[in-house]
């Protein structure tokens, strides 16, 4: 059984009950999430070994937080624990053609204040197999920026395979730095990424190109700007995504492995329960897809579609959905019977 090590930040999620707008809410659904997090989860939920690195307040907050990642069968051996407050987020979960909003809080939290040395990533990266990050981490802060590099430099240095979900959120991104500044360095070490082309060429300081994701043919050479640049890279994956409305959603996908485009058949995501948590659900799965032994790329991105389609089916933050589940769509069962 292979072992995947995910950091990054939890969060406390506040989000709104039966799509009310915030001005309507008289109370929040509290619940946790965060995007590293989640793809931990979903992969502890396939059967692996998965720990989440994290700093926490010593406060009650914090050790609720600490308490969800256990009850999802997350490690939490390495968690460091100091600063003064959890990040929060407010989700107006939106219907129809009103999309839904974020609004974030977690300015001064405690990972945005952690510091280099901090962590010791060699105990950490000891017994494991993989390391995965995102563009989320680096956009808190310039230390949480300098601890992902950090972490990325140990686990290259180790041996480890290292997965990003370039992960780009405008309202971050706050604290004086583009992320054509830091992104490049980071993905350097990265041997799989997950992300649009577009987002790939901003966050890495190159003009964006409109790519025309049905002409497979033109994709390669644009993908291979990317695979020229960054050395390690063997693995680039795109999530694609039909926006009907907030409650419709058609999902499909693309892998590349600087040889061979492969592509999913679009699936419907019909009504959508709650969008958030759909790409790392993504993410996730392509990890779990990436981790077999057989190497067969076409069932990976038919597993991680089919994963990221039953997200939107599931409330909260992360993907509860089972290999069975997951399996059964990417096989073209979507007919959601009642099993008895």
């Amino acid at each position: 059984m292979k072992k995947v090590i995910t950091f990054g930040e939890i969060l406390l999620r506040l989000s709104t009950e039966k799509h009310l707008r915030f001005s309507q809410a008289t109370n929040f659904n509290a619940n946790y999430g965060g995007g590293e997090f989640n793809v931990a989860v979903s992969l502890a939920n396939f059967g692996h070994k998965a720990e989440f690195v994290s700093r926490l307040p010593q406060n009650d907050i914090g050790q609720s937080a600490l308490q969800e990642i256990r009850k999802q069968n997350v490690d939490s051996q390495n968690m460091l624990f100091g600063g003064d407050r959890l990040g929060i987020y407010f989700l107006e979960t939106g219907a129809g053609s009103r999309g839904s909003k974020v609004v974030y809080d977690r300015a001064q939290s405690a990972i945005a204040e952690i510091e280099t040395g901090m962590i010791d990533w060699k105990t950490v990266f000891q017994d494991a197999d993989w390391f995965h990050w995102s563009g989320v981490t680096p956009a808190i802060s310039a230390n949480a920026a300098a601890v992902c590099l950090e972490a990325v430099k140990v686990a290259h240095e180790m041996g480890l395979t290292i997965s990003a979900d370039l992960n780009y959120r405008s309202k971050l991104w706050k604290y004086g730095k583009e992320p054509k500044e830091i992104m490049p360095a980071l993905l350097h070490f990265s041997h799989v990424i997950l992300g649009d082309l577009d987002t790939a060429f901003f966050m890495t300081g190159k003009e964006k190109v409109h790519p025309d994701y049905q002409d497979t043919e033109s994709l390669p050479a644009l993908y291979d700007t990317l695979f020229k640049e960054f050395p390690n890279l063997k693995i680039m994956a795109t999530t694609l995504r039909y926006s009907i409305n907030a409650s419709h959603q058609k999902i499909g996908g693309i892998l590349y492995d600087h040889k061979n485009i492969y592509t999913s058949p679009i699936r419907e995501a019909n009504p959508v329960v709650d969008r958030v948590g759909s790409g790392d659900a993504f993410m996730g799965a392509l990890i779990h897809g990436l981790l077999q032994e057989d190497n067969n790329l076409q069932r990976t991105i038919d597993f991680s579609v089919a994963a990221c389609c039953l997200k939107h089916s599931i409330a909260g933050d992360f993907n509860l959905a089972t290999l069975e589940e997951i399996q059964q769509l990417a096989s073209g069962d979507s007919s959601g019977i009642v099993s008895r």
